[in-house]
């Protein structure tokens, strides 16, 4: 899968799920769980133990039924041993110059995070192929229309409180997509995996919805 088709999964499902976990194993059930529901896109966080490994594990046990990214990456050096390791795009909390040539020079999508207007404008001059709105809570999704209000062009992915209950607004504001992680994997600490395939069954329609009203 190259760079434009992972970018058009994302895009037409609308939703990248972010999974933090305690080892590659639960990392791989709570994937498989996400991609019952309808979501390819699953990110890793570099906050996992070993997470560059639970990558390469799940790289290998997953092959193309999921489409893994690698999250919370802050330099160049972690996003290439994370491509290294199987990761098909890379997300950053933060903007670096260096990540994002480094993810162009493979031809890796990359997302890095921002939250001002000047932020956004400094990571499409850089390269990024979508921009992470992060932290997105703490405006709400009245934080992606004002962006684009100048930004029109902007492919933005606001991370960070996305929940059922707001998740069409984000999208109605004029989101890409949007990140999810704790709304989307939270039943999966009790070991309730089928309501994290429900829930992002869920997420799924009320996106769908959000595009076609």
């Amino acid at each position: 899968m190259d760079k434009w088709e992972i970018l058009r999964e994302v895009s037409e499902t609308g939703l990248v799920a972010v999974v933090r976990a305690e080892n590659a194993d639960q990392a791989l059930k709570l994937a498989k769980a996400i991609k019952a529901g309808g979501v390819k896109a699953i990110e890793i966080t570099m906050t996992v133990p070993g997470a560059v490994d639970v990558i390469k594990e799940m790289n290998e046990q997953s092959g193309d039924e999921i489409i893994l990214g690698a999250g919370s990456v802050l330099d160049a050096e972690t996003a290439r041993a994370c491509m290294l390791a199987g990761a098909k795009y890379i997300v950053s909390p933060s903007l670096d110059k260096a990540t994002i040539e480094i993810c162009n020079r493979y031809q890796v999508p990359v997302m890095p995070g921002a939250m001002s207007v000047t932020e956004v404008v400094k990571a499409m001059e850089y390269g990024a192929d979508v921009v992470k709105v992060f932290p997105a809570t703490l405006f709400g999704p009245k934080i992606v229309k004002a962006i684009k209000g100048p930004l029109p062009q902007a492919p933005l992915l606001p991370t960070g409180g996305v929940s059922l209950a707001n998740v069409k607004d984000w999208i109605k504001a004029g989101s890409f997509a949007v990140g999810v992680g704790s709304a989307l994997t939270g039943p999966a600490k009790g070991g309730d995996y089928q309501k994290v395939t429900e829930t992002a069954r869920e997420f799924i329609r009320l996106i769908k919805e959000a595009r076609s009203e």
